[in-house]
């Protein structure tokens, strides 16, 4: 009975391979929340030590090498680099807006007021390092990269909120999460309205071309990615000739990507009960009603997934195990020079990171809070939220993207070097602050108690 029982369960399952065997350790690794920003701390680490080696001259050159194809008067070339930051990236934008898409749409950021916290603190976050960067760079060289200290890296934020385990609430992680991608689509925005070049308006018109056919076949009901992924690609390079940063197309299409999955769980089961075993015997690859049936299963069962669902899980391993950490191998590299401590465009980027950021979110969600325009959840003390702006004061991947663009070889390692040694401080100090400060009571500055009563009543009213 129990050998029938145990045939009955192997044959429920697809069936195992030796690869299965070797690929499951993997499989659980990328599983691991934090494992992207090991892999991207490896590389960034690994970037530095060569970056300061007898190899750095030979380091640094590889990325500037020319790639691309020329086709008379078109030039599709650019540097290693240059690759990488332009059109890799932009597939790290679309996952960040697939992500803002599904927050918004499925998760905490359907709740409007459970958002307007995550955007307020954003908002804060974005615009006092940048007021304080102004204010300590006007009418210096550094002036243009004040873009460059609004930025939160997503994967270093997740990766210390891991470490902390257990001692810190999930409402913590969904806030940190949340704005970490406001902040993200914020600095696309910076990029594209502070950061882009000319407008020429034909690419411009050809781009917004490709957008409305992308959106006239999602409305038609195509759901075939490849057409997609050709289609997203000419407004890549339309954006591109356009003068406006070409990542500003993943976020677009990141958007316009459907959050509502086709096939519901009952349609999914009614098709499911139509699908019956293959007869015995060797049919060739006849058209049989069994097989139409079976390919009618397989595809409600893949559009059971919505199709931000469907590429964020293809994507997430993409980017957070290759795109990212090649971004930071490329661009990370900085010789160390003591020289560099005492620059002024250094200490303005460090401060901007490590005071500007703690204090725009806390100063801006307090705002939203007590104009009622936001809801502080009960378990999310003031003192985590300082923990977590601290936190946010790790720039590095997205602030290193933005300093490429802001600012001149001249100045690029200076600014660099306080992007470094903020996220660092930020980095310790924010684990420090969630680790061992004493937690406050509800009744916690800056109005907890008040924010308690007024998320009860409103749970009683909705209730």
């Amino acid at each position: 009975m129990s050998e029938n029982r145990q045939t009955n369960t192997d044959l429920s399952q697809l069936p195992r391979e030796l690869v299965d065997r070797l690929t499951k350790p993997f499989a659980r690794f990328f599983r691991i929340e934090a494992a992207g920003g090991a892999v991207l701390l490896l590389f960034t680490v690994a970037a530095l030590v060569l970056s300061n080696s007898p190899w750095a001259h030979s380091f640094l050159e590889f990325w500037e090498t020319p790639v691309g194809l020329q086709f008379g008067s078109l030039d599709f070339s650019r540097s290693l680099k240059e690759w990488i930051n332009d059109a890799l990236m932009t597939l790290f934008f679309f996952l960040v807006a697939l992500e803002l898409k599904r927050e918004l749409v499925l998760g905490e950021l359907n709740n409007p007021r459970m958002a307007a916290l995550s955007i307020a603190a954003a908002l804060g976050g974005m615009i006092i390092p940048a007021t304080l960067y102004l204010l300590m760079q006007t009418g210096q060289p550094g002036q243009h990269g004040w873009g460059t200290v609004m930025a939160t890296d997503t994967a270093f934020v997740i990766g210390c909120l891991v470490l902390l385990g257990s001692r810190i609430p999930k409402s913590l992680r969904v806030f940190m999460l949340s704005l970490a991608i406001i902040d993200d689509i914020g600095a696309i925005l910076v990029v594209a309205i502070g950061y882009s070049g000319q407008i020429a308006w034909g690419a411009l018109t050809m781009a917004t071309f490709g957008i409305v056919i992308v959106r006239s076949m999602a409305l038609l009901g195509i759901r075939g990615f490849p057409i997609y992924f050709l289609l997203g690609s000419f407004i890549w390079l339309a954006v591109d000739a356009s003068g406006i940063h070409a990542t500003v197309s993943g976020v677009i299409l990141g958007l316009m990507t459907p959050a509502r999955r086709w096939v519901s769980d009952v349609r999914l089961y009614s098709i499911l009960a139509q699908v019956v075993a293959h007869p015995d015997g060797d049919y060739g690859s006849a058209d049989t009603m069994d097989r139409q049936t079976l390919q009618v299963a397989e595809v409600a069962a893949r559009e059971t997934l919505s199709p931000v669902e469907r590429m964020q899980f293809a994507l997430l391993p993409l980017v957070g195990f290759v795109i990212m950490p090649l971004f930071a191998f490329a661009n990370a590299g900085l010789p160390l020079s003591w020289d560099n401590l005492g620059n002024s465009i250094t200490l303005a980027v460090f401060v901007s990171f490590a005071c500007g950021k703690p204090i725009g979110i806390l100063t801006f969600s307090w705002l939203a809070v007590v104009s009622r325009i936001a809801t502080r959840p009960p378990d999310l003390s003031w003192r985590l939220l300082a923990g977590g702006g601290m936190l946010a004061g790790i720039g590095f991947t997205m602030a290193l993207f933005i300093a490429n663009l802001g600012f001149d070889k001249a100045l690029i390692d200076s600014a660099k070097m306080g992007i470094f040694l903020a996220s660092v401080f930020c980095a310790l100090a924010g684990i420090a602050l969630l680790r061992w400060l004493p937690e406050y009571g509800k009744g916690a500055p800056f109005g907890g108690a008040n924010q308690v009563s007024e998320t009860k009543s409103s749970a009683e009213k909705s209730s």
